[in-house]
């Protein structure tokens, strides 16, 4: 059985698969429709991605707006980081906070970051191989970068983000008042 834990915000949800084990490894379920439709809600995933990343690299914060919003199902599958939902939800009780949760291939934990978040993570191992399920099309003309060293969100980034691998887009990320304009 699958556990399904709350966070400290509505709609983020942590997900512990059950392993099963033997001395040749293990098998587990990373996703059930009937269990997630039962207790998150139905979300109709149309697409997979995977991402390869080295050490101390933090990728995000980022977030598809308006028709091309996404719900992303998040789990790593060789490494370990730190991923983190920041609640982007117009009227939110929580508006403006954040969510980081460890996530790594040896509990095979899993992240559910509904439709509203800014996404991203870093890299705590020397590699991570990240994989998530998402509920709409990447539409890049709709993308939103959220500066991930924003004084406002104020991520506690697990290293020095001075030090952090970042894109040329993810430097280039807006602060939370610019962000939050571009989400009107």
């Amino acid at each position: 059985m699958t556990d399904f834990i709350k966070t400290s915000i509505a709609g983020v949800w942590i997900i512990e698969p059950q392993r099963f084990g033997d001395r040749r490894g293990y098998f587990c379920e990373t996703y059930r429709r009937c269990d997630f439709d039962t207790i998150i809600g139905p979300v109709d995933f149309v697409q997979e991605n995977e991402s390869y990343s080295s050490g101390r690299v933090i990728r995000g914060l980022h977030l598809q707006r308006g028709n091309a919003a996404q719900a992303k199902l998040v789990r790593v599958s060789r490494g370990r980081v730190l991923d983190v939902a920041v609640d982007l939800r117009a009227g939110s009780p929580t508006f403006g906070k954040y969510v980081a949760v460890e996530l790594d291939s040896d509990s095979g934990r899993q992240l559910f970051v509904p439709r509203g978040f800014a996404h991203g993570f870093a890299v705590l191992s020397p590699e991570a191989q990240f994989q998530y399920k998402v509920d709409n099309y990447y539409a890049p003309e709709e993308e939103l970068c959220l500066r991930f060293d924003d004084p406002t969100v104020a991520v506690e980034w697990p290293f020095d983000p001075a030090e952090a691998i970042l894109s040329p887009k993810d430097l280039r990320g807006l602060s939370f008042s610019e962000f939050c304009e571009k989400l009107k």
